[in-house]
């Protein structure tokens, strides 16, 4: 059983690596489940402070992820339309088959939304989408960070238990 719960863990923690880069999956959360199920095996020794510190730091990560790419587009002058535009141009660039579909879509679809938005004024719309650009990538390296350092503590406690684990 301990075996299952670490190779879920894993599976877990590299989901959550890939759920930093997708809207649908909160990377952080998603990571931390692998971090839990690591410790609710038997080798392990369960670490309720570590997995509170953890799960605050992912949850913060998680409410923050809503505001990030929203504060970039205002600062760029932009509205809830390029908000928009960004999140439905990253799912579209998501199942594009072109190299950094995710990136040229979260953009192409933050100016679709400003033009949307205001058609009349391009250079204010090229502005507000390339605030929408850097919240989401703002947002995108934070989930990417801490998903990394949650995958980095699971693999550390791993090898350190390895011997009891396995």
């Amino acid at each position: 059983m301990d075996i299952l719960l670490a190779f879920l863990g894993f599976f877990f923690v590299c989901l959550g690596i890939i759920g930093s880069f997708l809207p649908i999956l909160p990377g952080p959360i998603t990571s931390w489940i692998g971090l839990l199920l690591l410790h609710l095996t038997k080798a392990i020794p369960q670490d309720w402070t570590f997995l509170g510190i953890t799960l605050a730091i992912a949850l913060l990560i998680f409410f923050l992820d809503y505001f990030i790419p929203a504060m970039g587009t205002k600062r760029f002058g932009g509205t809830k339309y390029g908000v928009y535009g960004t999140t439905i141009g990253l799912i579209i660039g998501l199942f594009s088959p072109i190299p950094f579909g995710i990136l040229i879509g979260a953009f192409c679809g933050a100016l679709v939304g400003e033009l949307i938005y205001d058609s009349n004024d391009t250079s204010r719309a090229i502005k507000a989408s390339f605030g929408a650009f850097l919240g989401f990538l703002a947002s995108v390296t934070i989930k990417f960070s801490i998903s990394s350092v949650y995958f980095v503590l699971f693999i550390i406690t791993l090898w350190e238990y390895k011997e009891v684990l396995f």
